[in-house]
């Protein structure tokens, strides 16, 4: 189902499409790509150009940032910080909470 697109949205489909695919170039996951385009672009849904965020990436042969993979260098470096500053114990809460995270995703 294609939503009816907002006469004030000035950008095209092929715009839009092509804005996704730069934000996920930089290393963008597909849910902060929408908050941009919301934000910084005024476009409310990326749906509005027929396909989510991921169906455009997806399409375009690229793989999406998923969360899992956020979580695994968030929990890299919080361990990597832990070897150096043993007496972090809010960095190790939040190492605990990072892997009982990846555990749930899984």
């Amino acid at each position: 189902m294609v939503e009816k697109k907002t006469e004030w949205v000035k950008m095209k489909p092929a715009e839009v499409e092509k804005l996704v695919l730069d934000l996920h170039k930089e290393g963008n996951t597909p849910a902060k790509i929408g908050l941009i385009l919301r934000d910084k672009h005024g476009i409310p849904k990326a749906k509005l150009v027929g396909k989510k965020i991921s169906q455009i990436i997806i399409a375009n042969k690229e793989t999406p940032v998923t969360e899992k993979v956020t979580f695994g260098k968030k929990i890299s470096t919080l361990e990597a910080h832990i070897v150096k500053h043993k007496h972090d114990y809010s960095a190790k809460k939040s190492l605990s909470k990072g892997l009982w995270t990846i555990k749930k995703l899984k």
